[in-house]
């Protein structure tokens, strides 16, 4: 009888340590996942810091040939206002 005791016991504190690793292994899982999605949070936040470094170059861009565009208008609308002054004189 103390021998299926002992041996009951053994049986349950086996038992009670694989719950417990079960236990350990779904809390490793559960940090891996929340680490995993922090990382792709992260990497998300990086895209969309660059796509928006992105825009504002572009919109610069499209801003210094706006002004180049006004400048050469300028530029064509002197020619024209010296041309016709010669033209008059």
């Amino acid at each position: 009888a103390a021998a299926e005791v002992a041996a009951a016991e053994a049986a349950a504190a086996a038992e009670a340590e694989a719950e417990a690793a079960a236990a350990a292994a779904a809390k490793a899982e559960l940090e891996a996942a929340a680490a995993a999605e922090k990382e792709t949070r992260r990497l998300e936040l990086e895209a969309a810091a660059e796509v928006a470094a992105a825009e504002l170059v572009a919109a610069a861009a499209a801003e210094a040939a706006a002004a180049a565009e006004a400048a050469a208008a300028e530029k064509e609308t002197r020619r024209l206002e010296l041309a016709a002054a010669a033209a008059a004189a």
